[in-house]
């Protein structure tokens, strides 16, 4: 098989690749703040139970949770979905697990934000509500963006461990490859595509920060 055939062919997994990184950012990131929040909380059994769940989740591996997700409800509940649809039992774990690391990113940025905020808003006239949307969020975006960028790039690498589900991503794909031509090149190209996406991913994280002014 030649080298541009391989490529042709691991190609056809980057497109599952690209939708569990779009798929997870998408749920993760929105659902982080939630969880952030809820760690934050003052009733203290949310925030305790909220610290449990993260810290099972920061605690143990992504593809034991990939298989617990997808394989727990059939054998505890005889509930066949998630084994069925493999790509939803993907983007549940992905999500999860990446959302209780962005919770703790952003709960860093709020409670780095500095009290007196809080009072010069309160003295404005501003709710909490409002103090939080207008003047708090903002400020932490640009703080924790940095952090958040390295957990995307992350993101990037773990798409890999799809595979754990037989779900036939672009590394799934790769390595199918090299078993059948005793090749070790489909790993060298799948880590040029994977480099590929970093760099984008870098690059568009950088936009970003200079469009917020981080650097001003």
């Amino acid at each position: 098989m030649t080298i541009s055939t391989m490529i042709l062919k691991m190609s056809e997994g980057l497109g599952r690749t690209c939708t569990i990184f779009a798929l997870t950012l998408v749920f993760s990131l929105p659902l982080g703040m939630l969880v952030a929040l809820m760690r934050m909380s003052k009733f203290k059994p949310l925030g305790m139970a909220t610290r449990v769940v993260i810290s099972v989740l920061r605690g143990t591996p992504l593809m034991l949770q990939l298989l617990a997700v997808s394989y727990g409800p059939f054998y505890l509940f005889n509930y066949k979905a998630l084994v069925a649809n493999k790509l939803l039992a993907i983007t549940i774990a992905f999500s999860l697990n990446y959302a209780a690391y962005f919770a703790e990113i952003y709960r860093g940025g709020i409670e780095s934000m500095p009290v007196g905020q809080y009072e010069a808003a309160a003295v404005l006239g501003y709710g909490k509500a409002q103090t939080f949307m207008r003047i708090i969020l903002p400020q932490v975006v640009k703080r924790v963006l940095p952090s958040v960028t390295n957990e995307v790039i992350t993101l990037v690498k773990d798409t890999s461990l799809a595979f754990t589900l037989a779900y036939s991503e672009m590394f799934s794909i790769g390595k199918q490859i090299a078993n059948s031509q005793f090749s070790f090149t489909p790993f060298i190209i799948a880590g040029v595509f994977y480099y590929i996406m970093n760099s984008v991913v870098a690059f568009a994280m950088s936009r970003c920060e200079k469009a917020l002014g981080y650097y001003r």
